[in-house]
């Protein structure tokens, strides 16, 4: 079988197939059919794959994460912790380390920011957070409480698929969620999530179906849609050659339509900030929130200029702290120098553990983050480390986590405590 159609097996259908896949490319790649992976020490723990939304499988994730020569790698999907068997398999079957998570939304409307527009760009008082290094003991338990926010989140789903139709109506498409979401984009029936993306994601697809590629389908988005197009998405959706063409259609269509369709959620689906942190001790993993700082140029043209947390952080993340938080997470890459350099003595004077990733859900995204190359971000490789760890540690015994009652106990220092974990990685 050639390198092409064992890369394509990697997303088949079928779990046995995408990992043989995965062996045989191994194989070849040893027998000197593909150039050696030259590693950097680079790491990213925040790779989503299809189980919440990405062109990836989570063997097919870690392939990549291995080709692009990551050191390590963690998959972090949306309201799921579906994938995390597999991607563990794939690392294994690489020799790559790894490390599983997911990525949640919380309230935080029972607290002083509230009515703060926080790291969400869509609702004020929600805020996404990160459980990190999810041991194999506490997969079970997140799995189970994720099943309630699953069912809140579909109604909000079904209600927003209403208002993307009524707003699609003079162009003559019509969206059926169980047909066009649930069957064709999401990978809801393993335990994958369905997410904003996902609906935006089918609604590009039948765009493309009646506009095809180029410059019918920008006249339609702008003139008939009212969407703003920046010169970086116009330049992508001009080349009807561009290989991701449907995924800059969501890029602009996330960064501009969102807020014409959006339903807030409710607090089955983003539950009390607290009730989470309390799930992610009891399952052993790592809570980190997930900062995002004001926006100037998003990366993959999905976010429009904006701000959140950066006025108030000062107060916000010994708030944090005191929540009972054990992390912020953050990518270099989407932040300036001078934000980064504030948040992190933020982090370090409170003893919030940092960690960081780059976001992967789309074919523009590289698996490396340049920017974390710098010296300063040292700490974010040792991190990755302590994650791959902490998550073996506590594999059968979630009280053997990095941030355990037991643990923080026995070394209260977290910089003594993250080389410790971070050893364990190699054990």
């Amino acid at each position: 079988m050639t390198l092409e159609q064992l890369t394509i097996r990697l997303n088949h259908p079928t779990l046995a197939v995408r990992l043989n896949a995965l062996k045989e490319l191994v194989e070849k790649e040893k027998a000197g059919e593909l150039a050696p992976v030259e590693c950097q020490g680079d790491v990213n723990n925040h790779i989503h794959t299809w189980y919440s939304f990405s062109p990836y499988s989570p063997t097919k994730a870690a392939w990549l994460a291995h080709r692009a020569g990551l050191a390590t790698a963690g998959i972090m999907d949306h309201d799921s912790i579906a994938g995390a068997a597999e991607f563990l398999a794939a690392g294994e079957i690489l020799g790559l380390d790894v490390t599983s998570g997911l990525e949640l939304r919380v309230s935080f409307a029972d607290t002083p920011f509230g009515d703060r527009r926080i790291n969400n760009p869509d609702q004020s008082g929600i805020a996404y957070i990160a459980l990190h290094a999810v041991p194999e003991c506490g997969r079970a338990v997140i799995a189970e409480y994720l099943k309630g926010v699953s069912l809140a989140r579909a109604r909000r789903n079904r209600k927003m698929v209403d208002k993307i139709n009524a707003l699609i109506a003079p162009l003559e498409i019509k969206m059926e969620y169980a047909c066009d979401v649930l069957l064709y984009t999401s990978k809801k029936g393993a335990g994958g999530s369905v997410t904003e993306r996902h609906l935006l994601y089918s609604l590009a697809g039948k765009l493309i179906d009646k506009f095809g590629k180029g410059e019918k389908l920008i006249d339609a988005l702008e003139n008939q849609l009212g969407l703003k197009i920046s010169d970086k998405n116009r330049a992508w959706l001009s080349d009807t050659n561009n290989p991701g063409y449907a995924y800059d259609v969501l890029g602009v269509l996330k960064g501009e339509l969102v807020a014409k369709i959006y339903v807030d959620a409710d607090t089955d689906e983003c539950p009390d900030v607290r009730e989470v942190i309390a799930l992610a001790k009891k399952a052993g993993a790592i809570c980190a929130y997930a900062y995002l700082g004001d926006v100037g140029s998003s990366v993959t043209g999905d976010k429009r200029p904006q701000s959140f947390e950066d006025s108030y952080l000062d107060d916000l993340i010994p708030y944090l702290k005191d929540l009972g938080f054990n992390a912020v997470t953050y990518m270099p890459s989407r932040n300036t120098p001078e934000q980064l350099t504030r948040l992190k003595a933020l982090c370090e004077a409170n003893e919030l553990f940092q960690i960081s990733g780059e976001d992967i859900n789309s074919p523009r995204q590289s698996f490396v983050c340049l920017a974390a190359r710098a010296p300063e971000f040292a700490n974010l490789k040792t991190a990755a480390y302590a994650l791959i760890g902490s998550e073996k540690a506590a594999k059968d015994d979630a009280g053997k986590s990095m941030f355990a009652d037991a643990q923080v106990a026995a070394e209260p220092s977290l910089n003594a405590r993250t080389e410790a974990f971070a050893a364990l990685a190699h054990n």
